[in-house]
């Protein structure tokens, strides 16, 4: 699950901090005093809020990295977590089903017909939803099924290998030896870049030296947000003034991440609107920037989908798919709605792998998704 995250030899992730409630106090505060307009360092393209020095990232580059001795949680203590964080998606679409189930004693033409209802309305999507039923359809017939509680199981089976697939595999194939580029997109408001930090926390956690850029120069405080999560993690931070050219701000830091050496660079970019052309035009250039810079950059393209949003995140998957070539999704705020369904319908109209869920607001509420703890998480009794 964590292969996103070997070097030399894997490196449990923790994803948690020891003082969290300090530092979330620290970041209003200094939110506070950036809306009171009280000075911040300038926006030059090398200035930073806190600096990795240039030894750090030389040194890490060649030594083996120790492993963080972390005590591993139990799996079903983290499917029980999971599941509390999923209640409004359990209530609206697992508790229907058990409903369902519950009063049914044959599998029929009605209880297929309830099911698709119960699955279209999750946000699973007309066209999936009919595909797993008519697989569902073929498996009972198959092998003879007649308890409403043997499709249950059919379900369940059906769902989980809509969002898995040999091919696409959730995690981020990082590789020693030089920089690996993650290009993070997606609309405004999203949560894109505190999802950027985020998982530079947990690339930080695992002993990597990383690098923020932050080529989102059109929306007001985007740097400064950006700013503050390097200054959390002690994590160098590329940046120009606002409304400076996204892709000056993206060469500078490319050529400051390959003469340093650095092991992880994530770049946050503008969200305007996806039905602006100038804003694909805009990440494509950034794009060809990096790879002057990087032949093989970015080797990911990440996009950011608030799962509140619905069938509009699919709208938003296959425009930025079209314009950049996007290689995994990042769900948020999965805890905030009640049509987790979605990951389904992105799966499997997409082809696209899911690498990170939300589900609250501490860092460690950013997860790496795994199929079969959200299906478990989904269906905890």
């Amino acid at each position: 699950m964590l292969g996103w995250l070997k070097r030399k030899k894997q490196i449990p992730v923790t994803g948690q901090e020891n003082n969290s409630g300090q530092q979330a106090a620290t970041m209003a505060q200094r939110r506070e005093d950036l809306d009171a307009g009280h000075p911040d360092t300038a926006d030059t393209p090398g200035n930073t809020l806190s600096q990795t020095p240039a030894s750090h990232a030389a040194d890490t580059a060649g030594s083996e990295e120790p492993a963080i001795n972390t005590p591993k949680a139990e799996s079903s203590s983290i499917i029980k977590r999971l599941a509390e964080r999923l209640s409004r998606t359990r209530e609206s679409f697992t508790s229907r089903i058990d409903e369902l189930f519950l009063g049914k004693k044959i599998i029929d033409a009605e209880l297929f017909d309830e099911l698709e209802e119960i699955l279209v309305t999750a946000d699973i999507g007309i066209a999936t939803t009919q595909e797993l039923l008519e697989q569902a359809r073929r498996q009972v017939k198959r092998d003879a099924l007649s308890k409403p509680g043997e499709l249950k199981e059919v379900i369940k089976k059906q769902l989980k290998s809509a969002i898995t697939s040999p091919d696409r595999p959730s995690g981020l194939p990082v590789q020693p030896g030089s920089p690996f580029v993650i290009m993070v997109v997606g609309v405004n408001g999203v949560g894109k870049t505190t999802t950027i930090g985020k998982i530079a926390k947990k690339f930080v956690d695992s002993g990597r030296s990383v690098l923020l850029i932050a080529a989102d120069t059109f929306r007001a405080a985007a740097t400064s947000q950006l700013k503050i999560w390097g200054e959390r993690n002690n994590i160098r931070v590329i940046s120009q003034h606002d409304g400076a050219d996204p892709s000056a701000v993206v060469f500078d830091g490319m050529a400051v991440a390959v003469s340093k050496g650095y092991d992880v660079v994530l770049v946050d970019t503008a969200g305007r609107l996806h039905t602006k052309a100038n804003l694909m035009e805009e990440l494509k250039k950034i794009k060809r920037v990096m790879a002057k810079q990087l032949p093989e950059a970015p080797h990911e393209v990440l996009l950011v989908i608030d799962a509140t949003t619905g069938q509009n995140g699919i709208s938003q998957a296959i425009q930025f798919n079209e314009a950049v070539g996007v290689s995994g999704i990042a769900l948020t705020k999965l805890d905030g709605t009640a049509k987790g369904g979605i990951i389904v319908n992105i799966s499997s109209e997409l082809k696209l792998p899911i690498r990170f869920i939300g589900v609250g607001e501490q860092i460690d509420d950013l997860r790496e998704f795994d199929a079969q703890e959200y299906i478990d998480a989904l269906f905890e009794p």
